[in-house]
């Protein structure tokens, strides 16, 4: 399975995971909701599962996803400090729309 990760958002989820509340956890990008033709997605601070398969991303920052969930493969995670600071999670490869975290 493959993630990617921007500048942005590596700063951000180190922040997260440098928090009381992710001692032990890790970063997972689950599906939120499935709408038609493509999924919604959040994350949460989470431990590994059988099913997780620990996707180790480019910026350095370990990712969680269900390998049963094909929407889950090519996510890409990216932090946005304008117009408004949130997440925006895609997957160009299987849906060309946005949901906003």
């Amino acid at each position: 399975m493959k993630c990617k990760i921007n500048r942005n958002a590596a700063k951000v989820l180190k922040e997260m995971l440098a928090t009381g509340e992710a001692e032990g956890k890790m970063i997972r990008v689950a599906i939120d909701y499935m709408h038609g033709d493509h999924a919604h997605y959040k994350i949460v601070l989470d431990t590994a599962t059988e099913h997780d398969e620990i996707v180790h991303t480019e910026k350095g920052i370990a990712v969680l996803l269900d390998s049963r969930e094909e929407f889950l493969d090519g996510v890409w995670i990216q932090y946005f400090y304008v117009p408004q600071e949130e997440f925006i999670i895609t997957n160009p490869s299987k849906s060309p729309h946005v949901h906003n975290h």
